[in-house]
């Protein structure tokens, strides 16, 4: 019966009018504005496409269309609001592009469509409630994304659905999926090859036949009981990643603080005892620099220095009857003499040998 249903679509689109437009491989970063308004079928495979905000605005003016292919493109992400205009629409195919992103109201004004086609992209996770507009939608294709996990909306009324190529996960957060795999009259398409990626103990079975434990159907007495214990498990691995994350980083940041700590106090250690060092210096290396503070001597007491320097005590006749030149360099000899506080005189610019010659 689902499939006479589907047939007699099929039959019926054939006999309306057609306008079709083939712009395959054209190396089209846009979509076109110049195309003829009344295409009802247009197809910009194989091009460079990224449906952003400019081929959004073009596209809406195609308001006419019944069938739209967009198969291996650039699209990335479906932007709320992307087809608002295409009311007439049946038939969206988007597929092998790179889309990881559809937003909540990606297909809002789609309101005849009857097959979307979103298989080999990159689709992690899906929020049901994005299909809700979608009331006359029969066929849907996931097939090939990274989905491990899809909540059935209430208002679905699928009739064939393609799920295989996808890893997953066979835990009891999928129970409700395959509840209403079963229970409807939806048909899972390729089902003998659409299997369980996770755990691995289950990785022989399909998602249709996996055999769950008494205590998941305890968890799951009802969809809405299985929207809610998948949103806990999320909110949980999403807590404990975090707690992991802020445990791995409060380690690394206390190992990094003590040796930031271990270096400010080595430093500190150095800088107080360089500046001791020089507190106890600075008298020493004051007195030293003062000992040298020379003046020159008057003649009479570098005649007293001369004769206490000699231990030969003369009269003045007899210094008077000294040459006057010898006199001269005593005298200049002398003049470096400086008295030391203890007393004492130093003085490293005499020759004592050449003294004793002149005495």
């Amino acid at each position: 019966k689902k499939e006479s249903r589907f047939l007699t679509y099929r039959d019926k689109r054939k006999k309306a009018k057609e306008v079709t437009y083939n712009y395959t491989a054209k190396n089209y970063t846009l979509i076109p504005e110049n195309i003829n308004k009344d295409v009802t079928i247009l197809d910009l495979s194989y091009n460079q496409i990224t449906l952003n905000i400019t081929d959004t605005r073009v596209l809406q003016t195609y308001f006419l269309l019944t069938e739209l292919y967009l198969i291996e493109n650039n699209v990335i992400i479906l932007h709320n609001n992307s087809f608002g205009k295409l009311s007439n629409l049946e038939i969206l195919n988007i597929c092998r592009n790179s889309i990881h992103i559809i937003q909540h109201n990606a297909f809002i004004g789609l309101n005849k469509l009857k097959q979307l086609h979103l298989c080999q992209n990159k689709i992690l996770q899906l929020n049901s409630d994005i299909f809700i507009p979608l009331k006359n939608l029969i066929l849907l294709n996931l097939q090939g994304n990274l989905i491990s996990y899809f909540d059935v909306p209430q208002l679905f009324h699928l009739e064939f659905i393609i799920l295989y190529g996808n890893p997953w996960n066979c835990s009891c957060s999928l129970l409700s999926l395959q509840n209403w795999l079963n229970t409807s009259n939806v048909t899972l398409e390729n089902e003998n090859i659409t299997m369980c990626s996770y755990p691995d103990i289950l990785n022989r079975y399909n998602i249709k036949m996996v055999p769950y434990e008494a205590n998941c159907y305890s968890k799951f007495p009802s969809p809405i009981t299985a929207d809610l214990y998948h949103f806990q498990s999320v909110r949980d691995s999403t807590f404990n990643s975090s707690l992991n994350n802020l445990t791995s980083n409060s380690e690394h940041e206390s190992h990094g603080k003590s040796w930031t700590l271990l270096i400010g106090v080595v430093v500190t250690v150095l800088v107080t005892s360089l500046l001791i060092s020089i507190a106890i210096k600075c008298p020493v290396w004051y007195n030293f620099l003062l000992s040298y503070n020379h003046h020159r001597l008057e003649e009479h007491e570098a005649e007293t220095y001369e004769d206490s320097f000699t231990g030969n005590p003369s009269s003045p006749s007899q210094i008077q009857d000294t040459n006057s030149e010898e006199t001269t360099v005593i005298f200049e000899q002398l003049h470096s003499f400086v008295v030391d506080d203890d007393g004492f005189i130093e003085d490293k610019y005499i020759d004592t040998h050449e003294l004793h010659e002149e005495n």
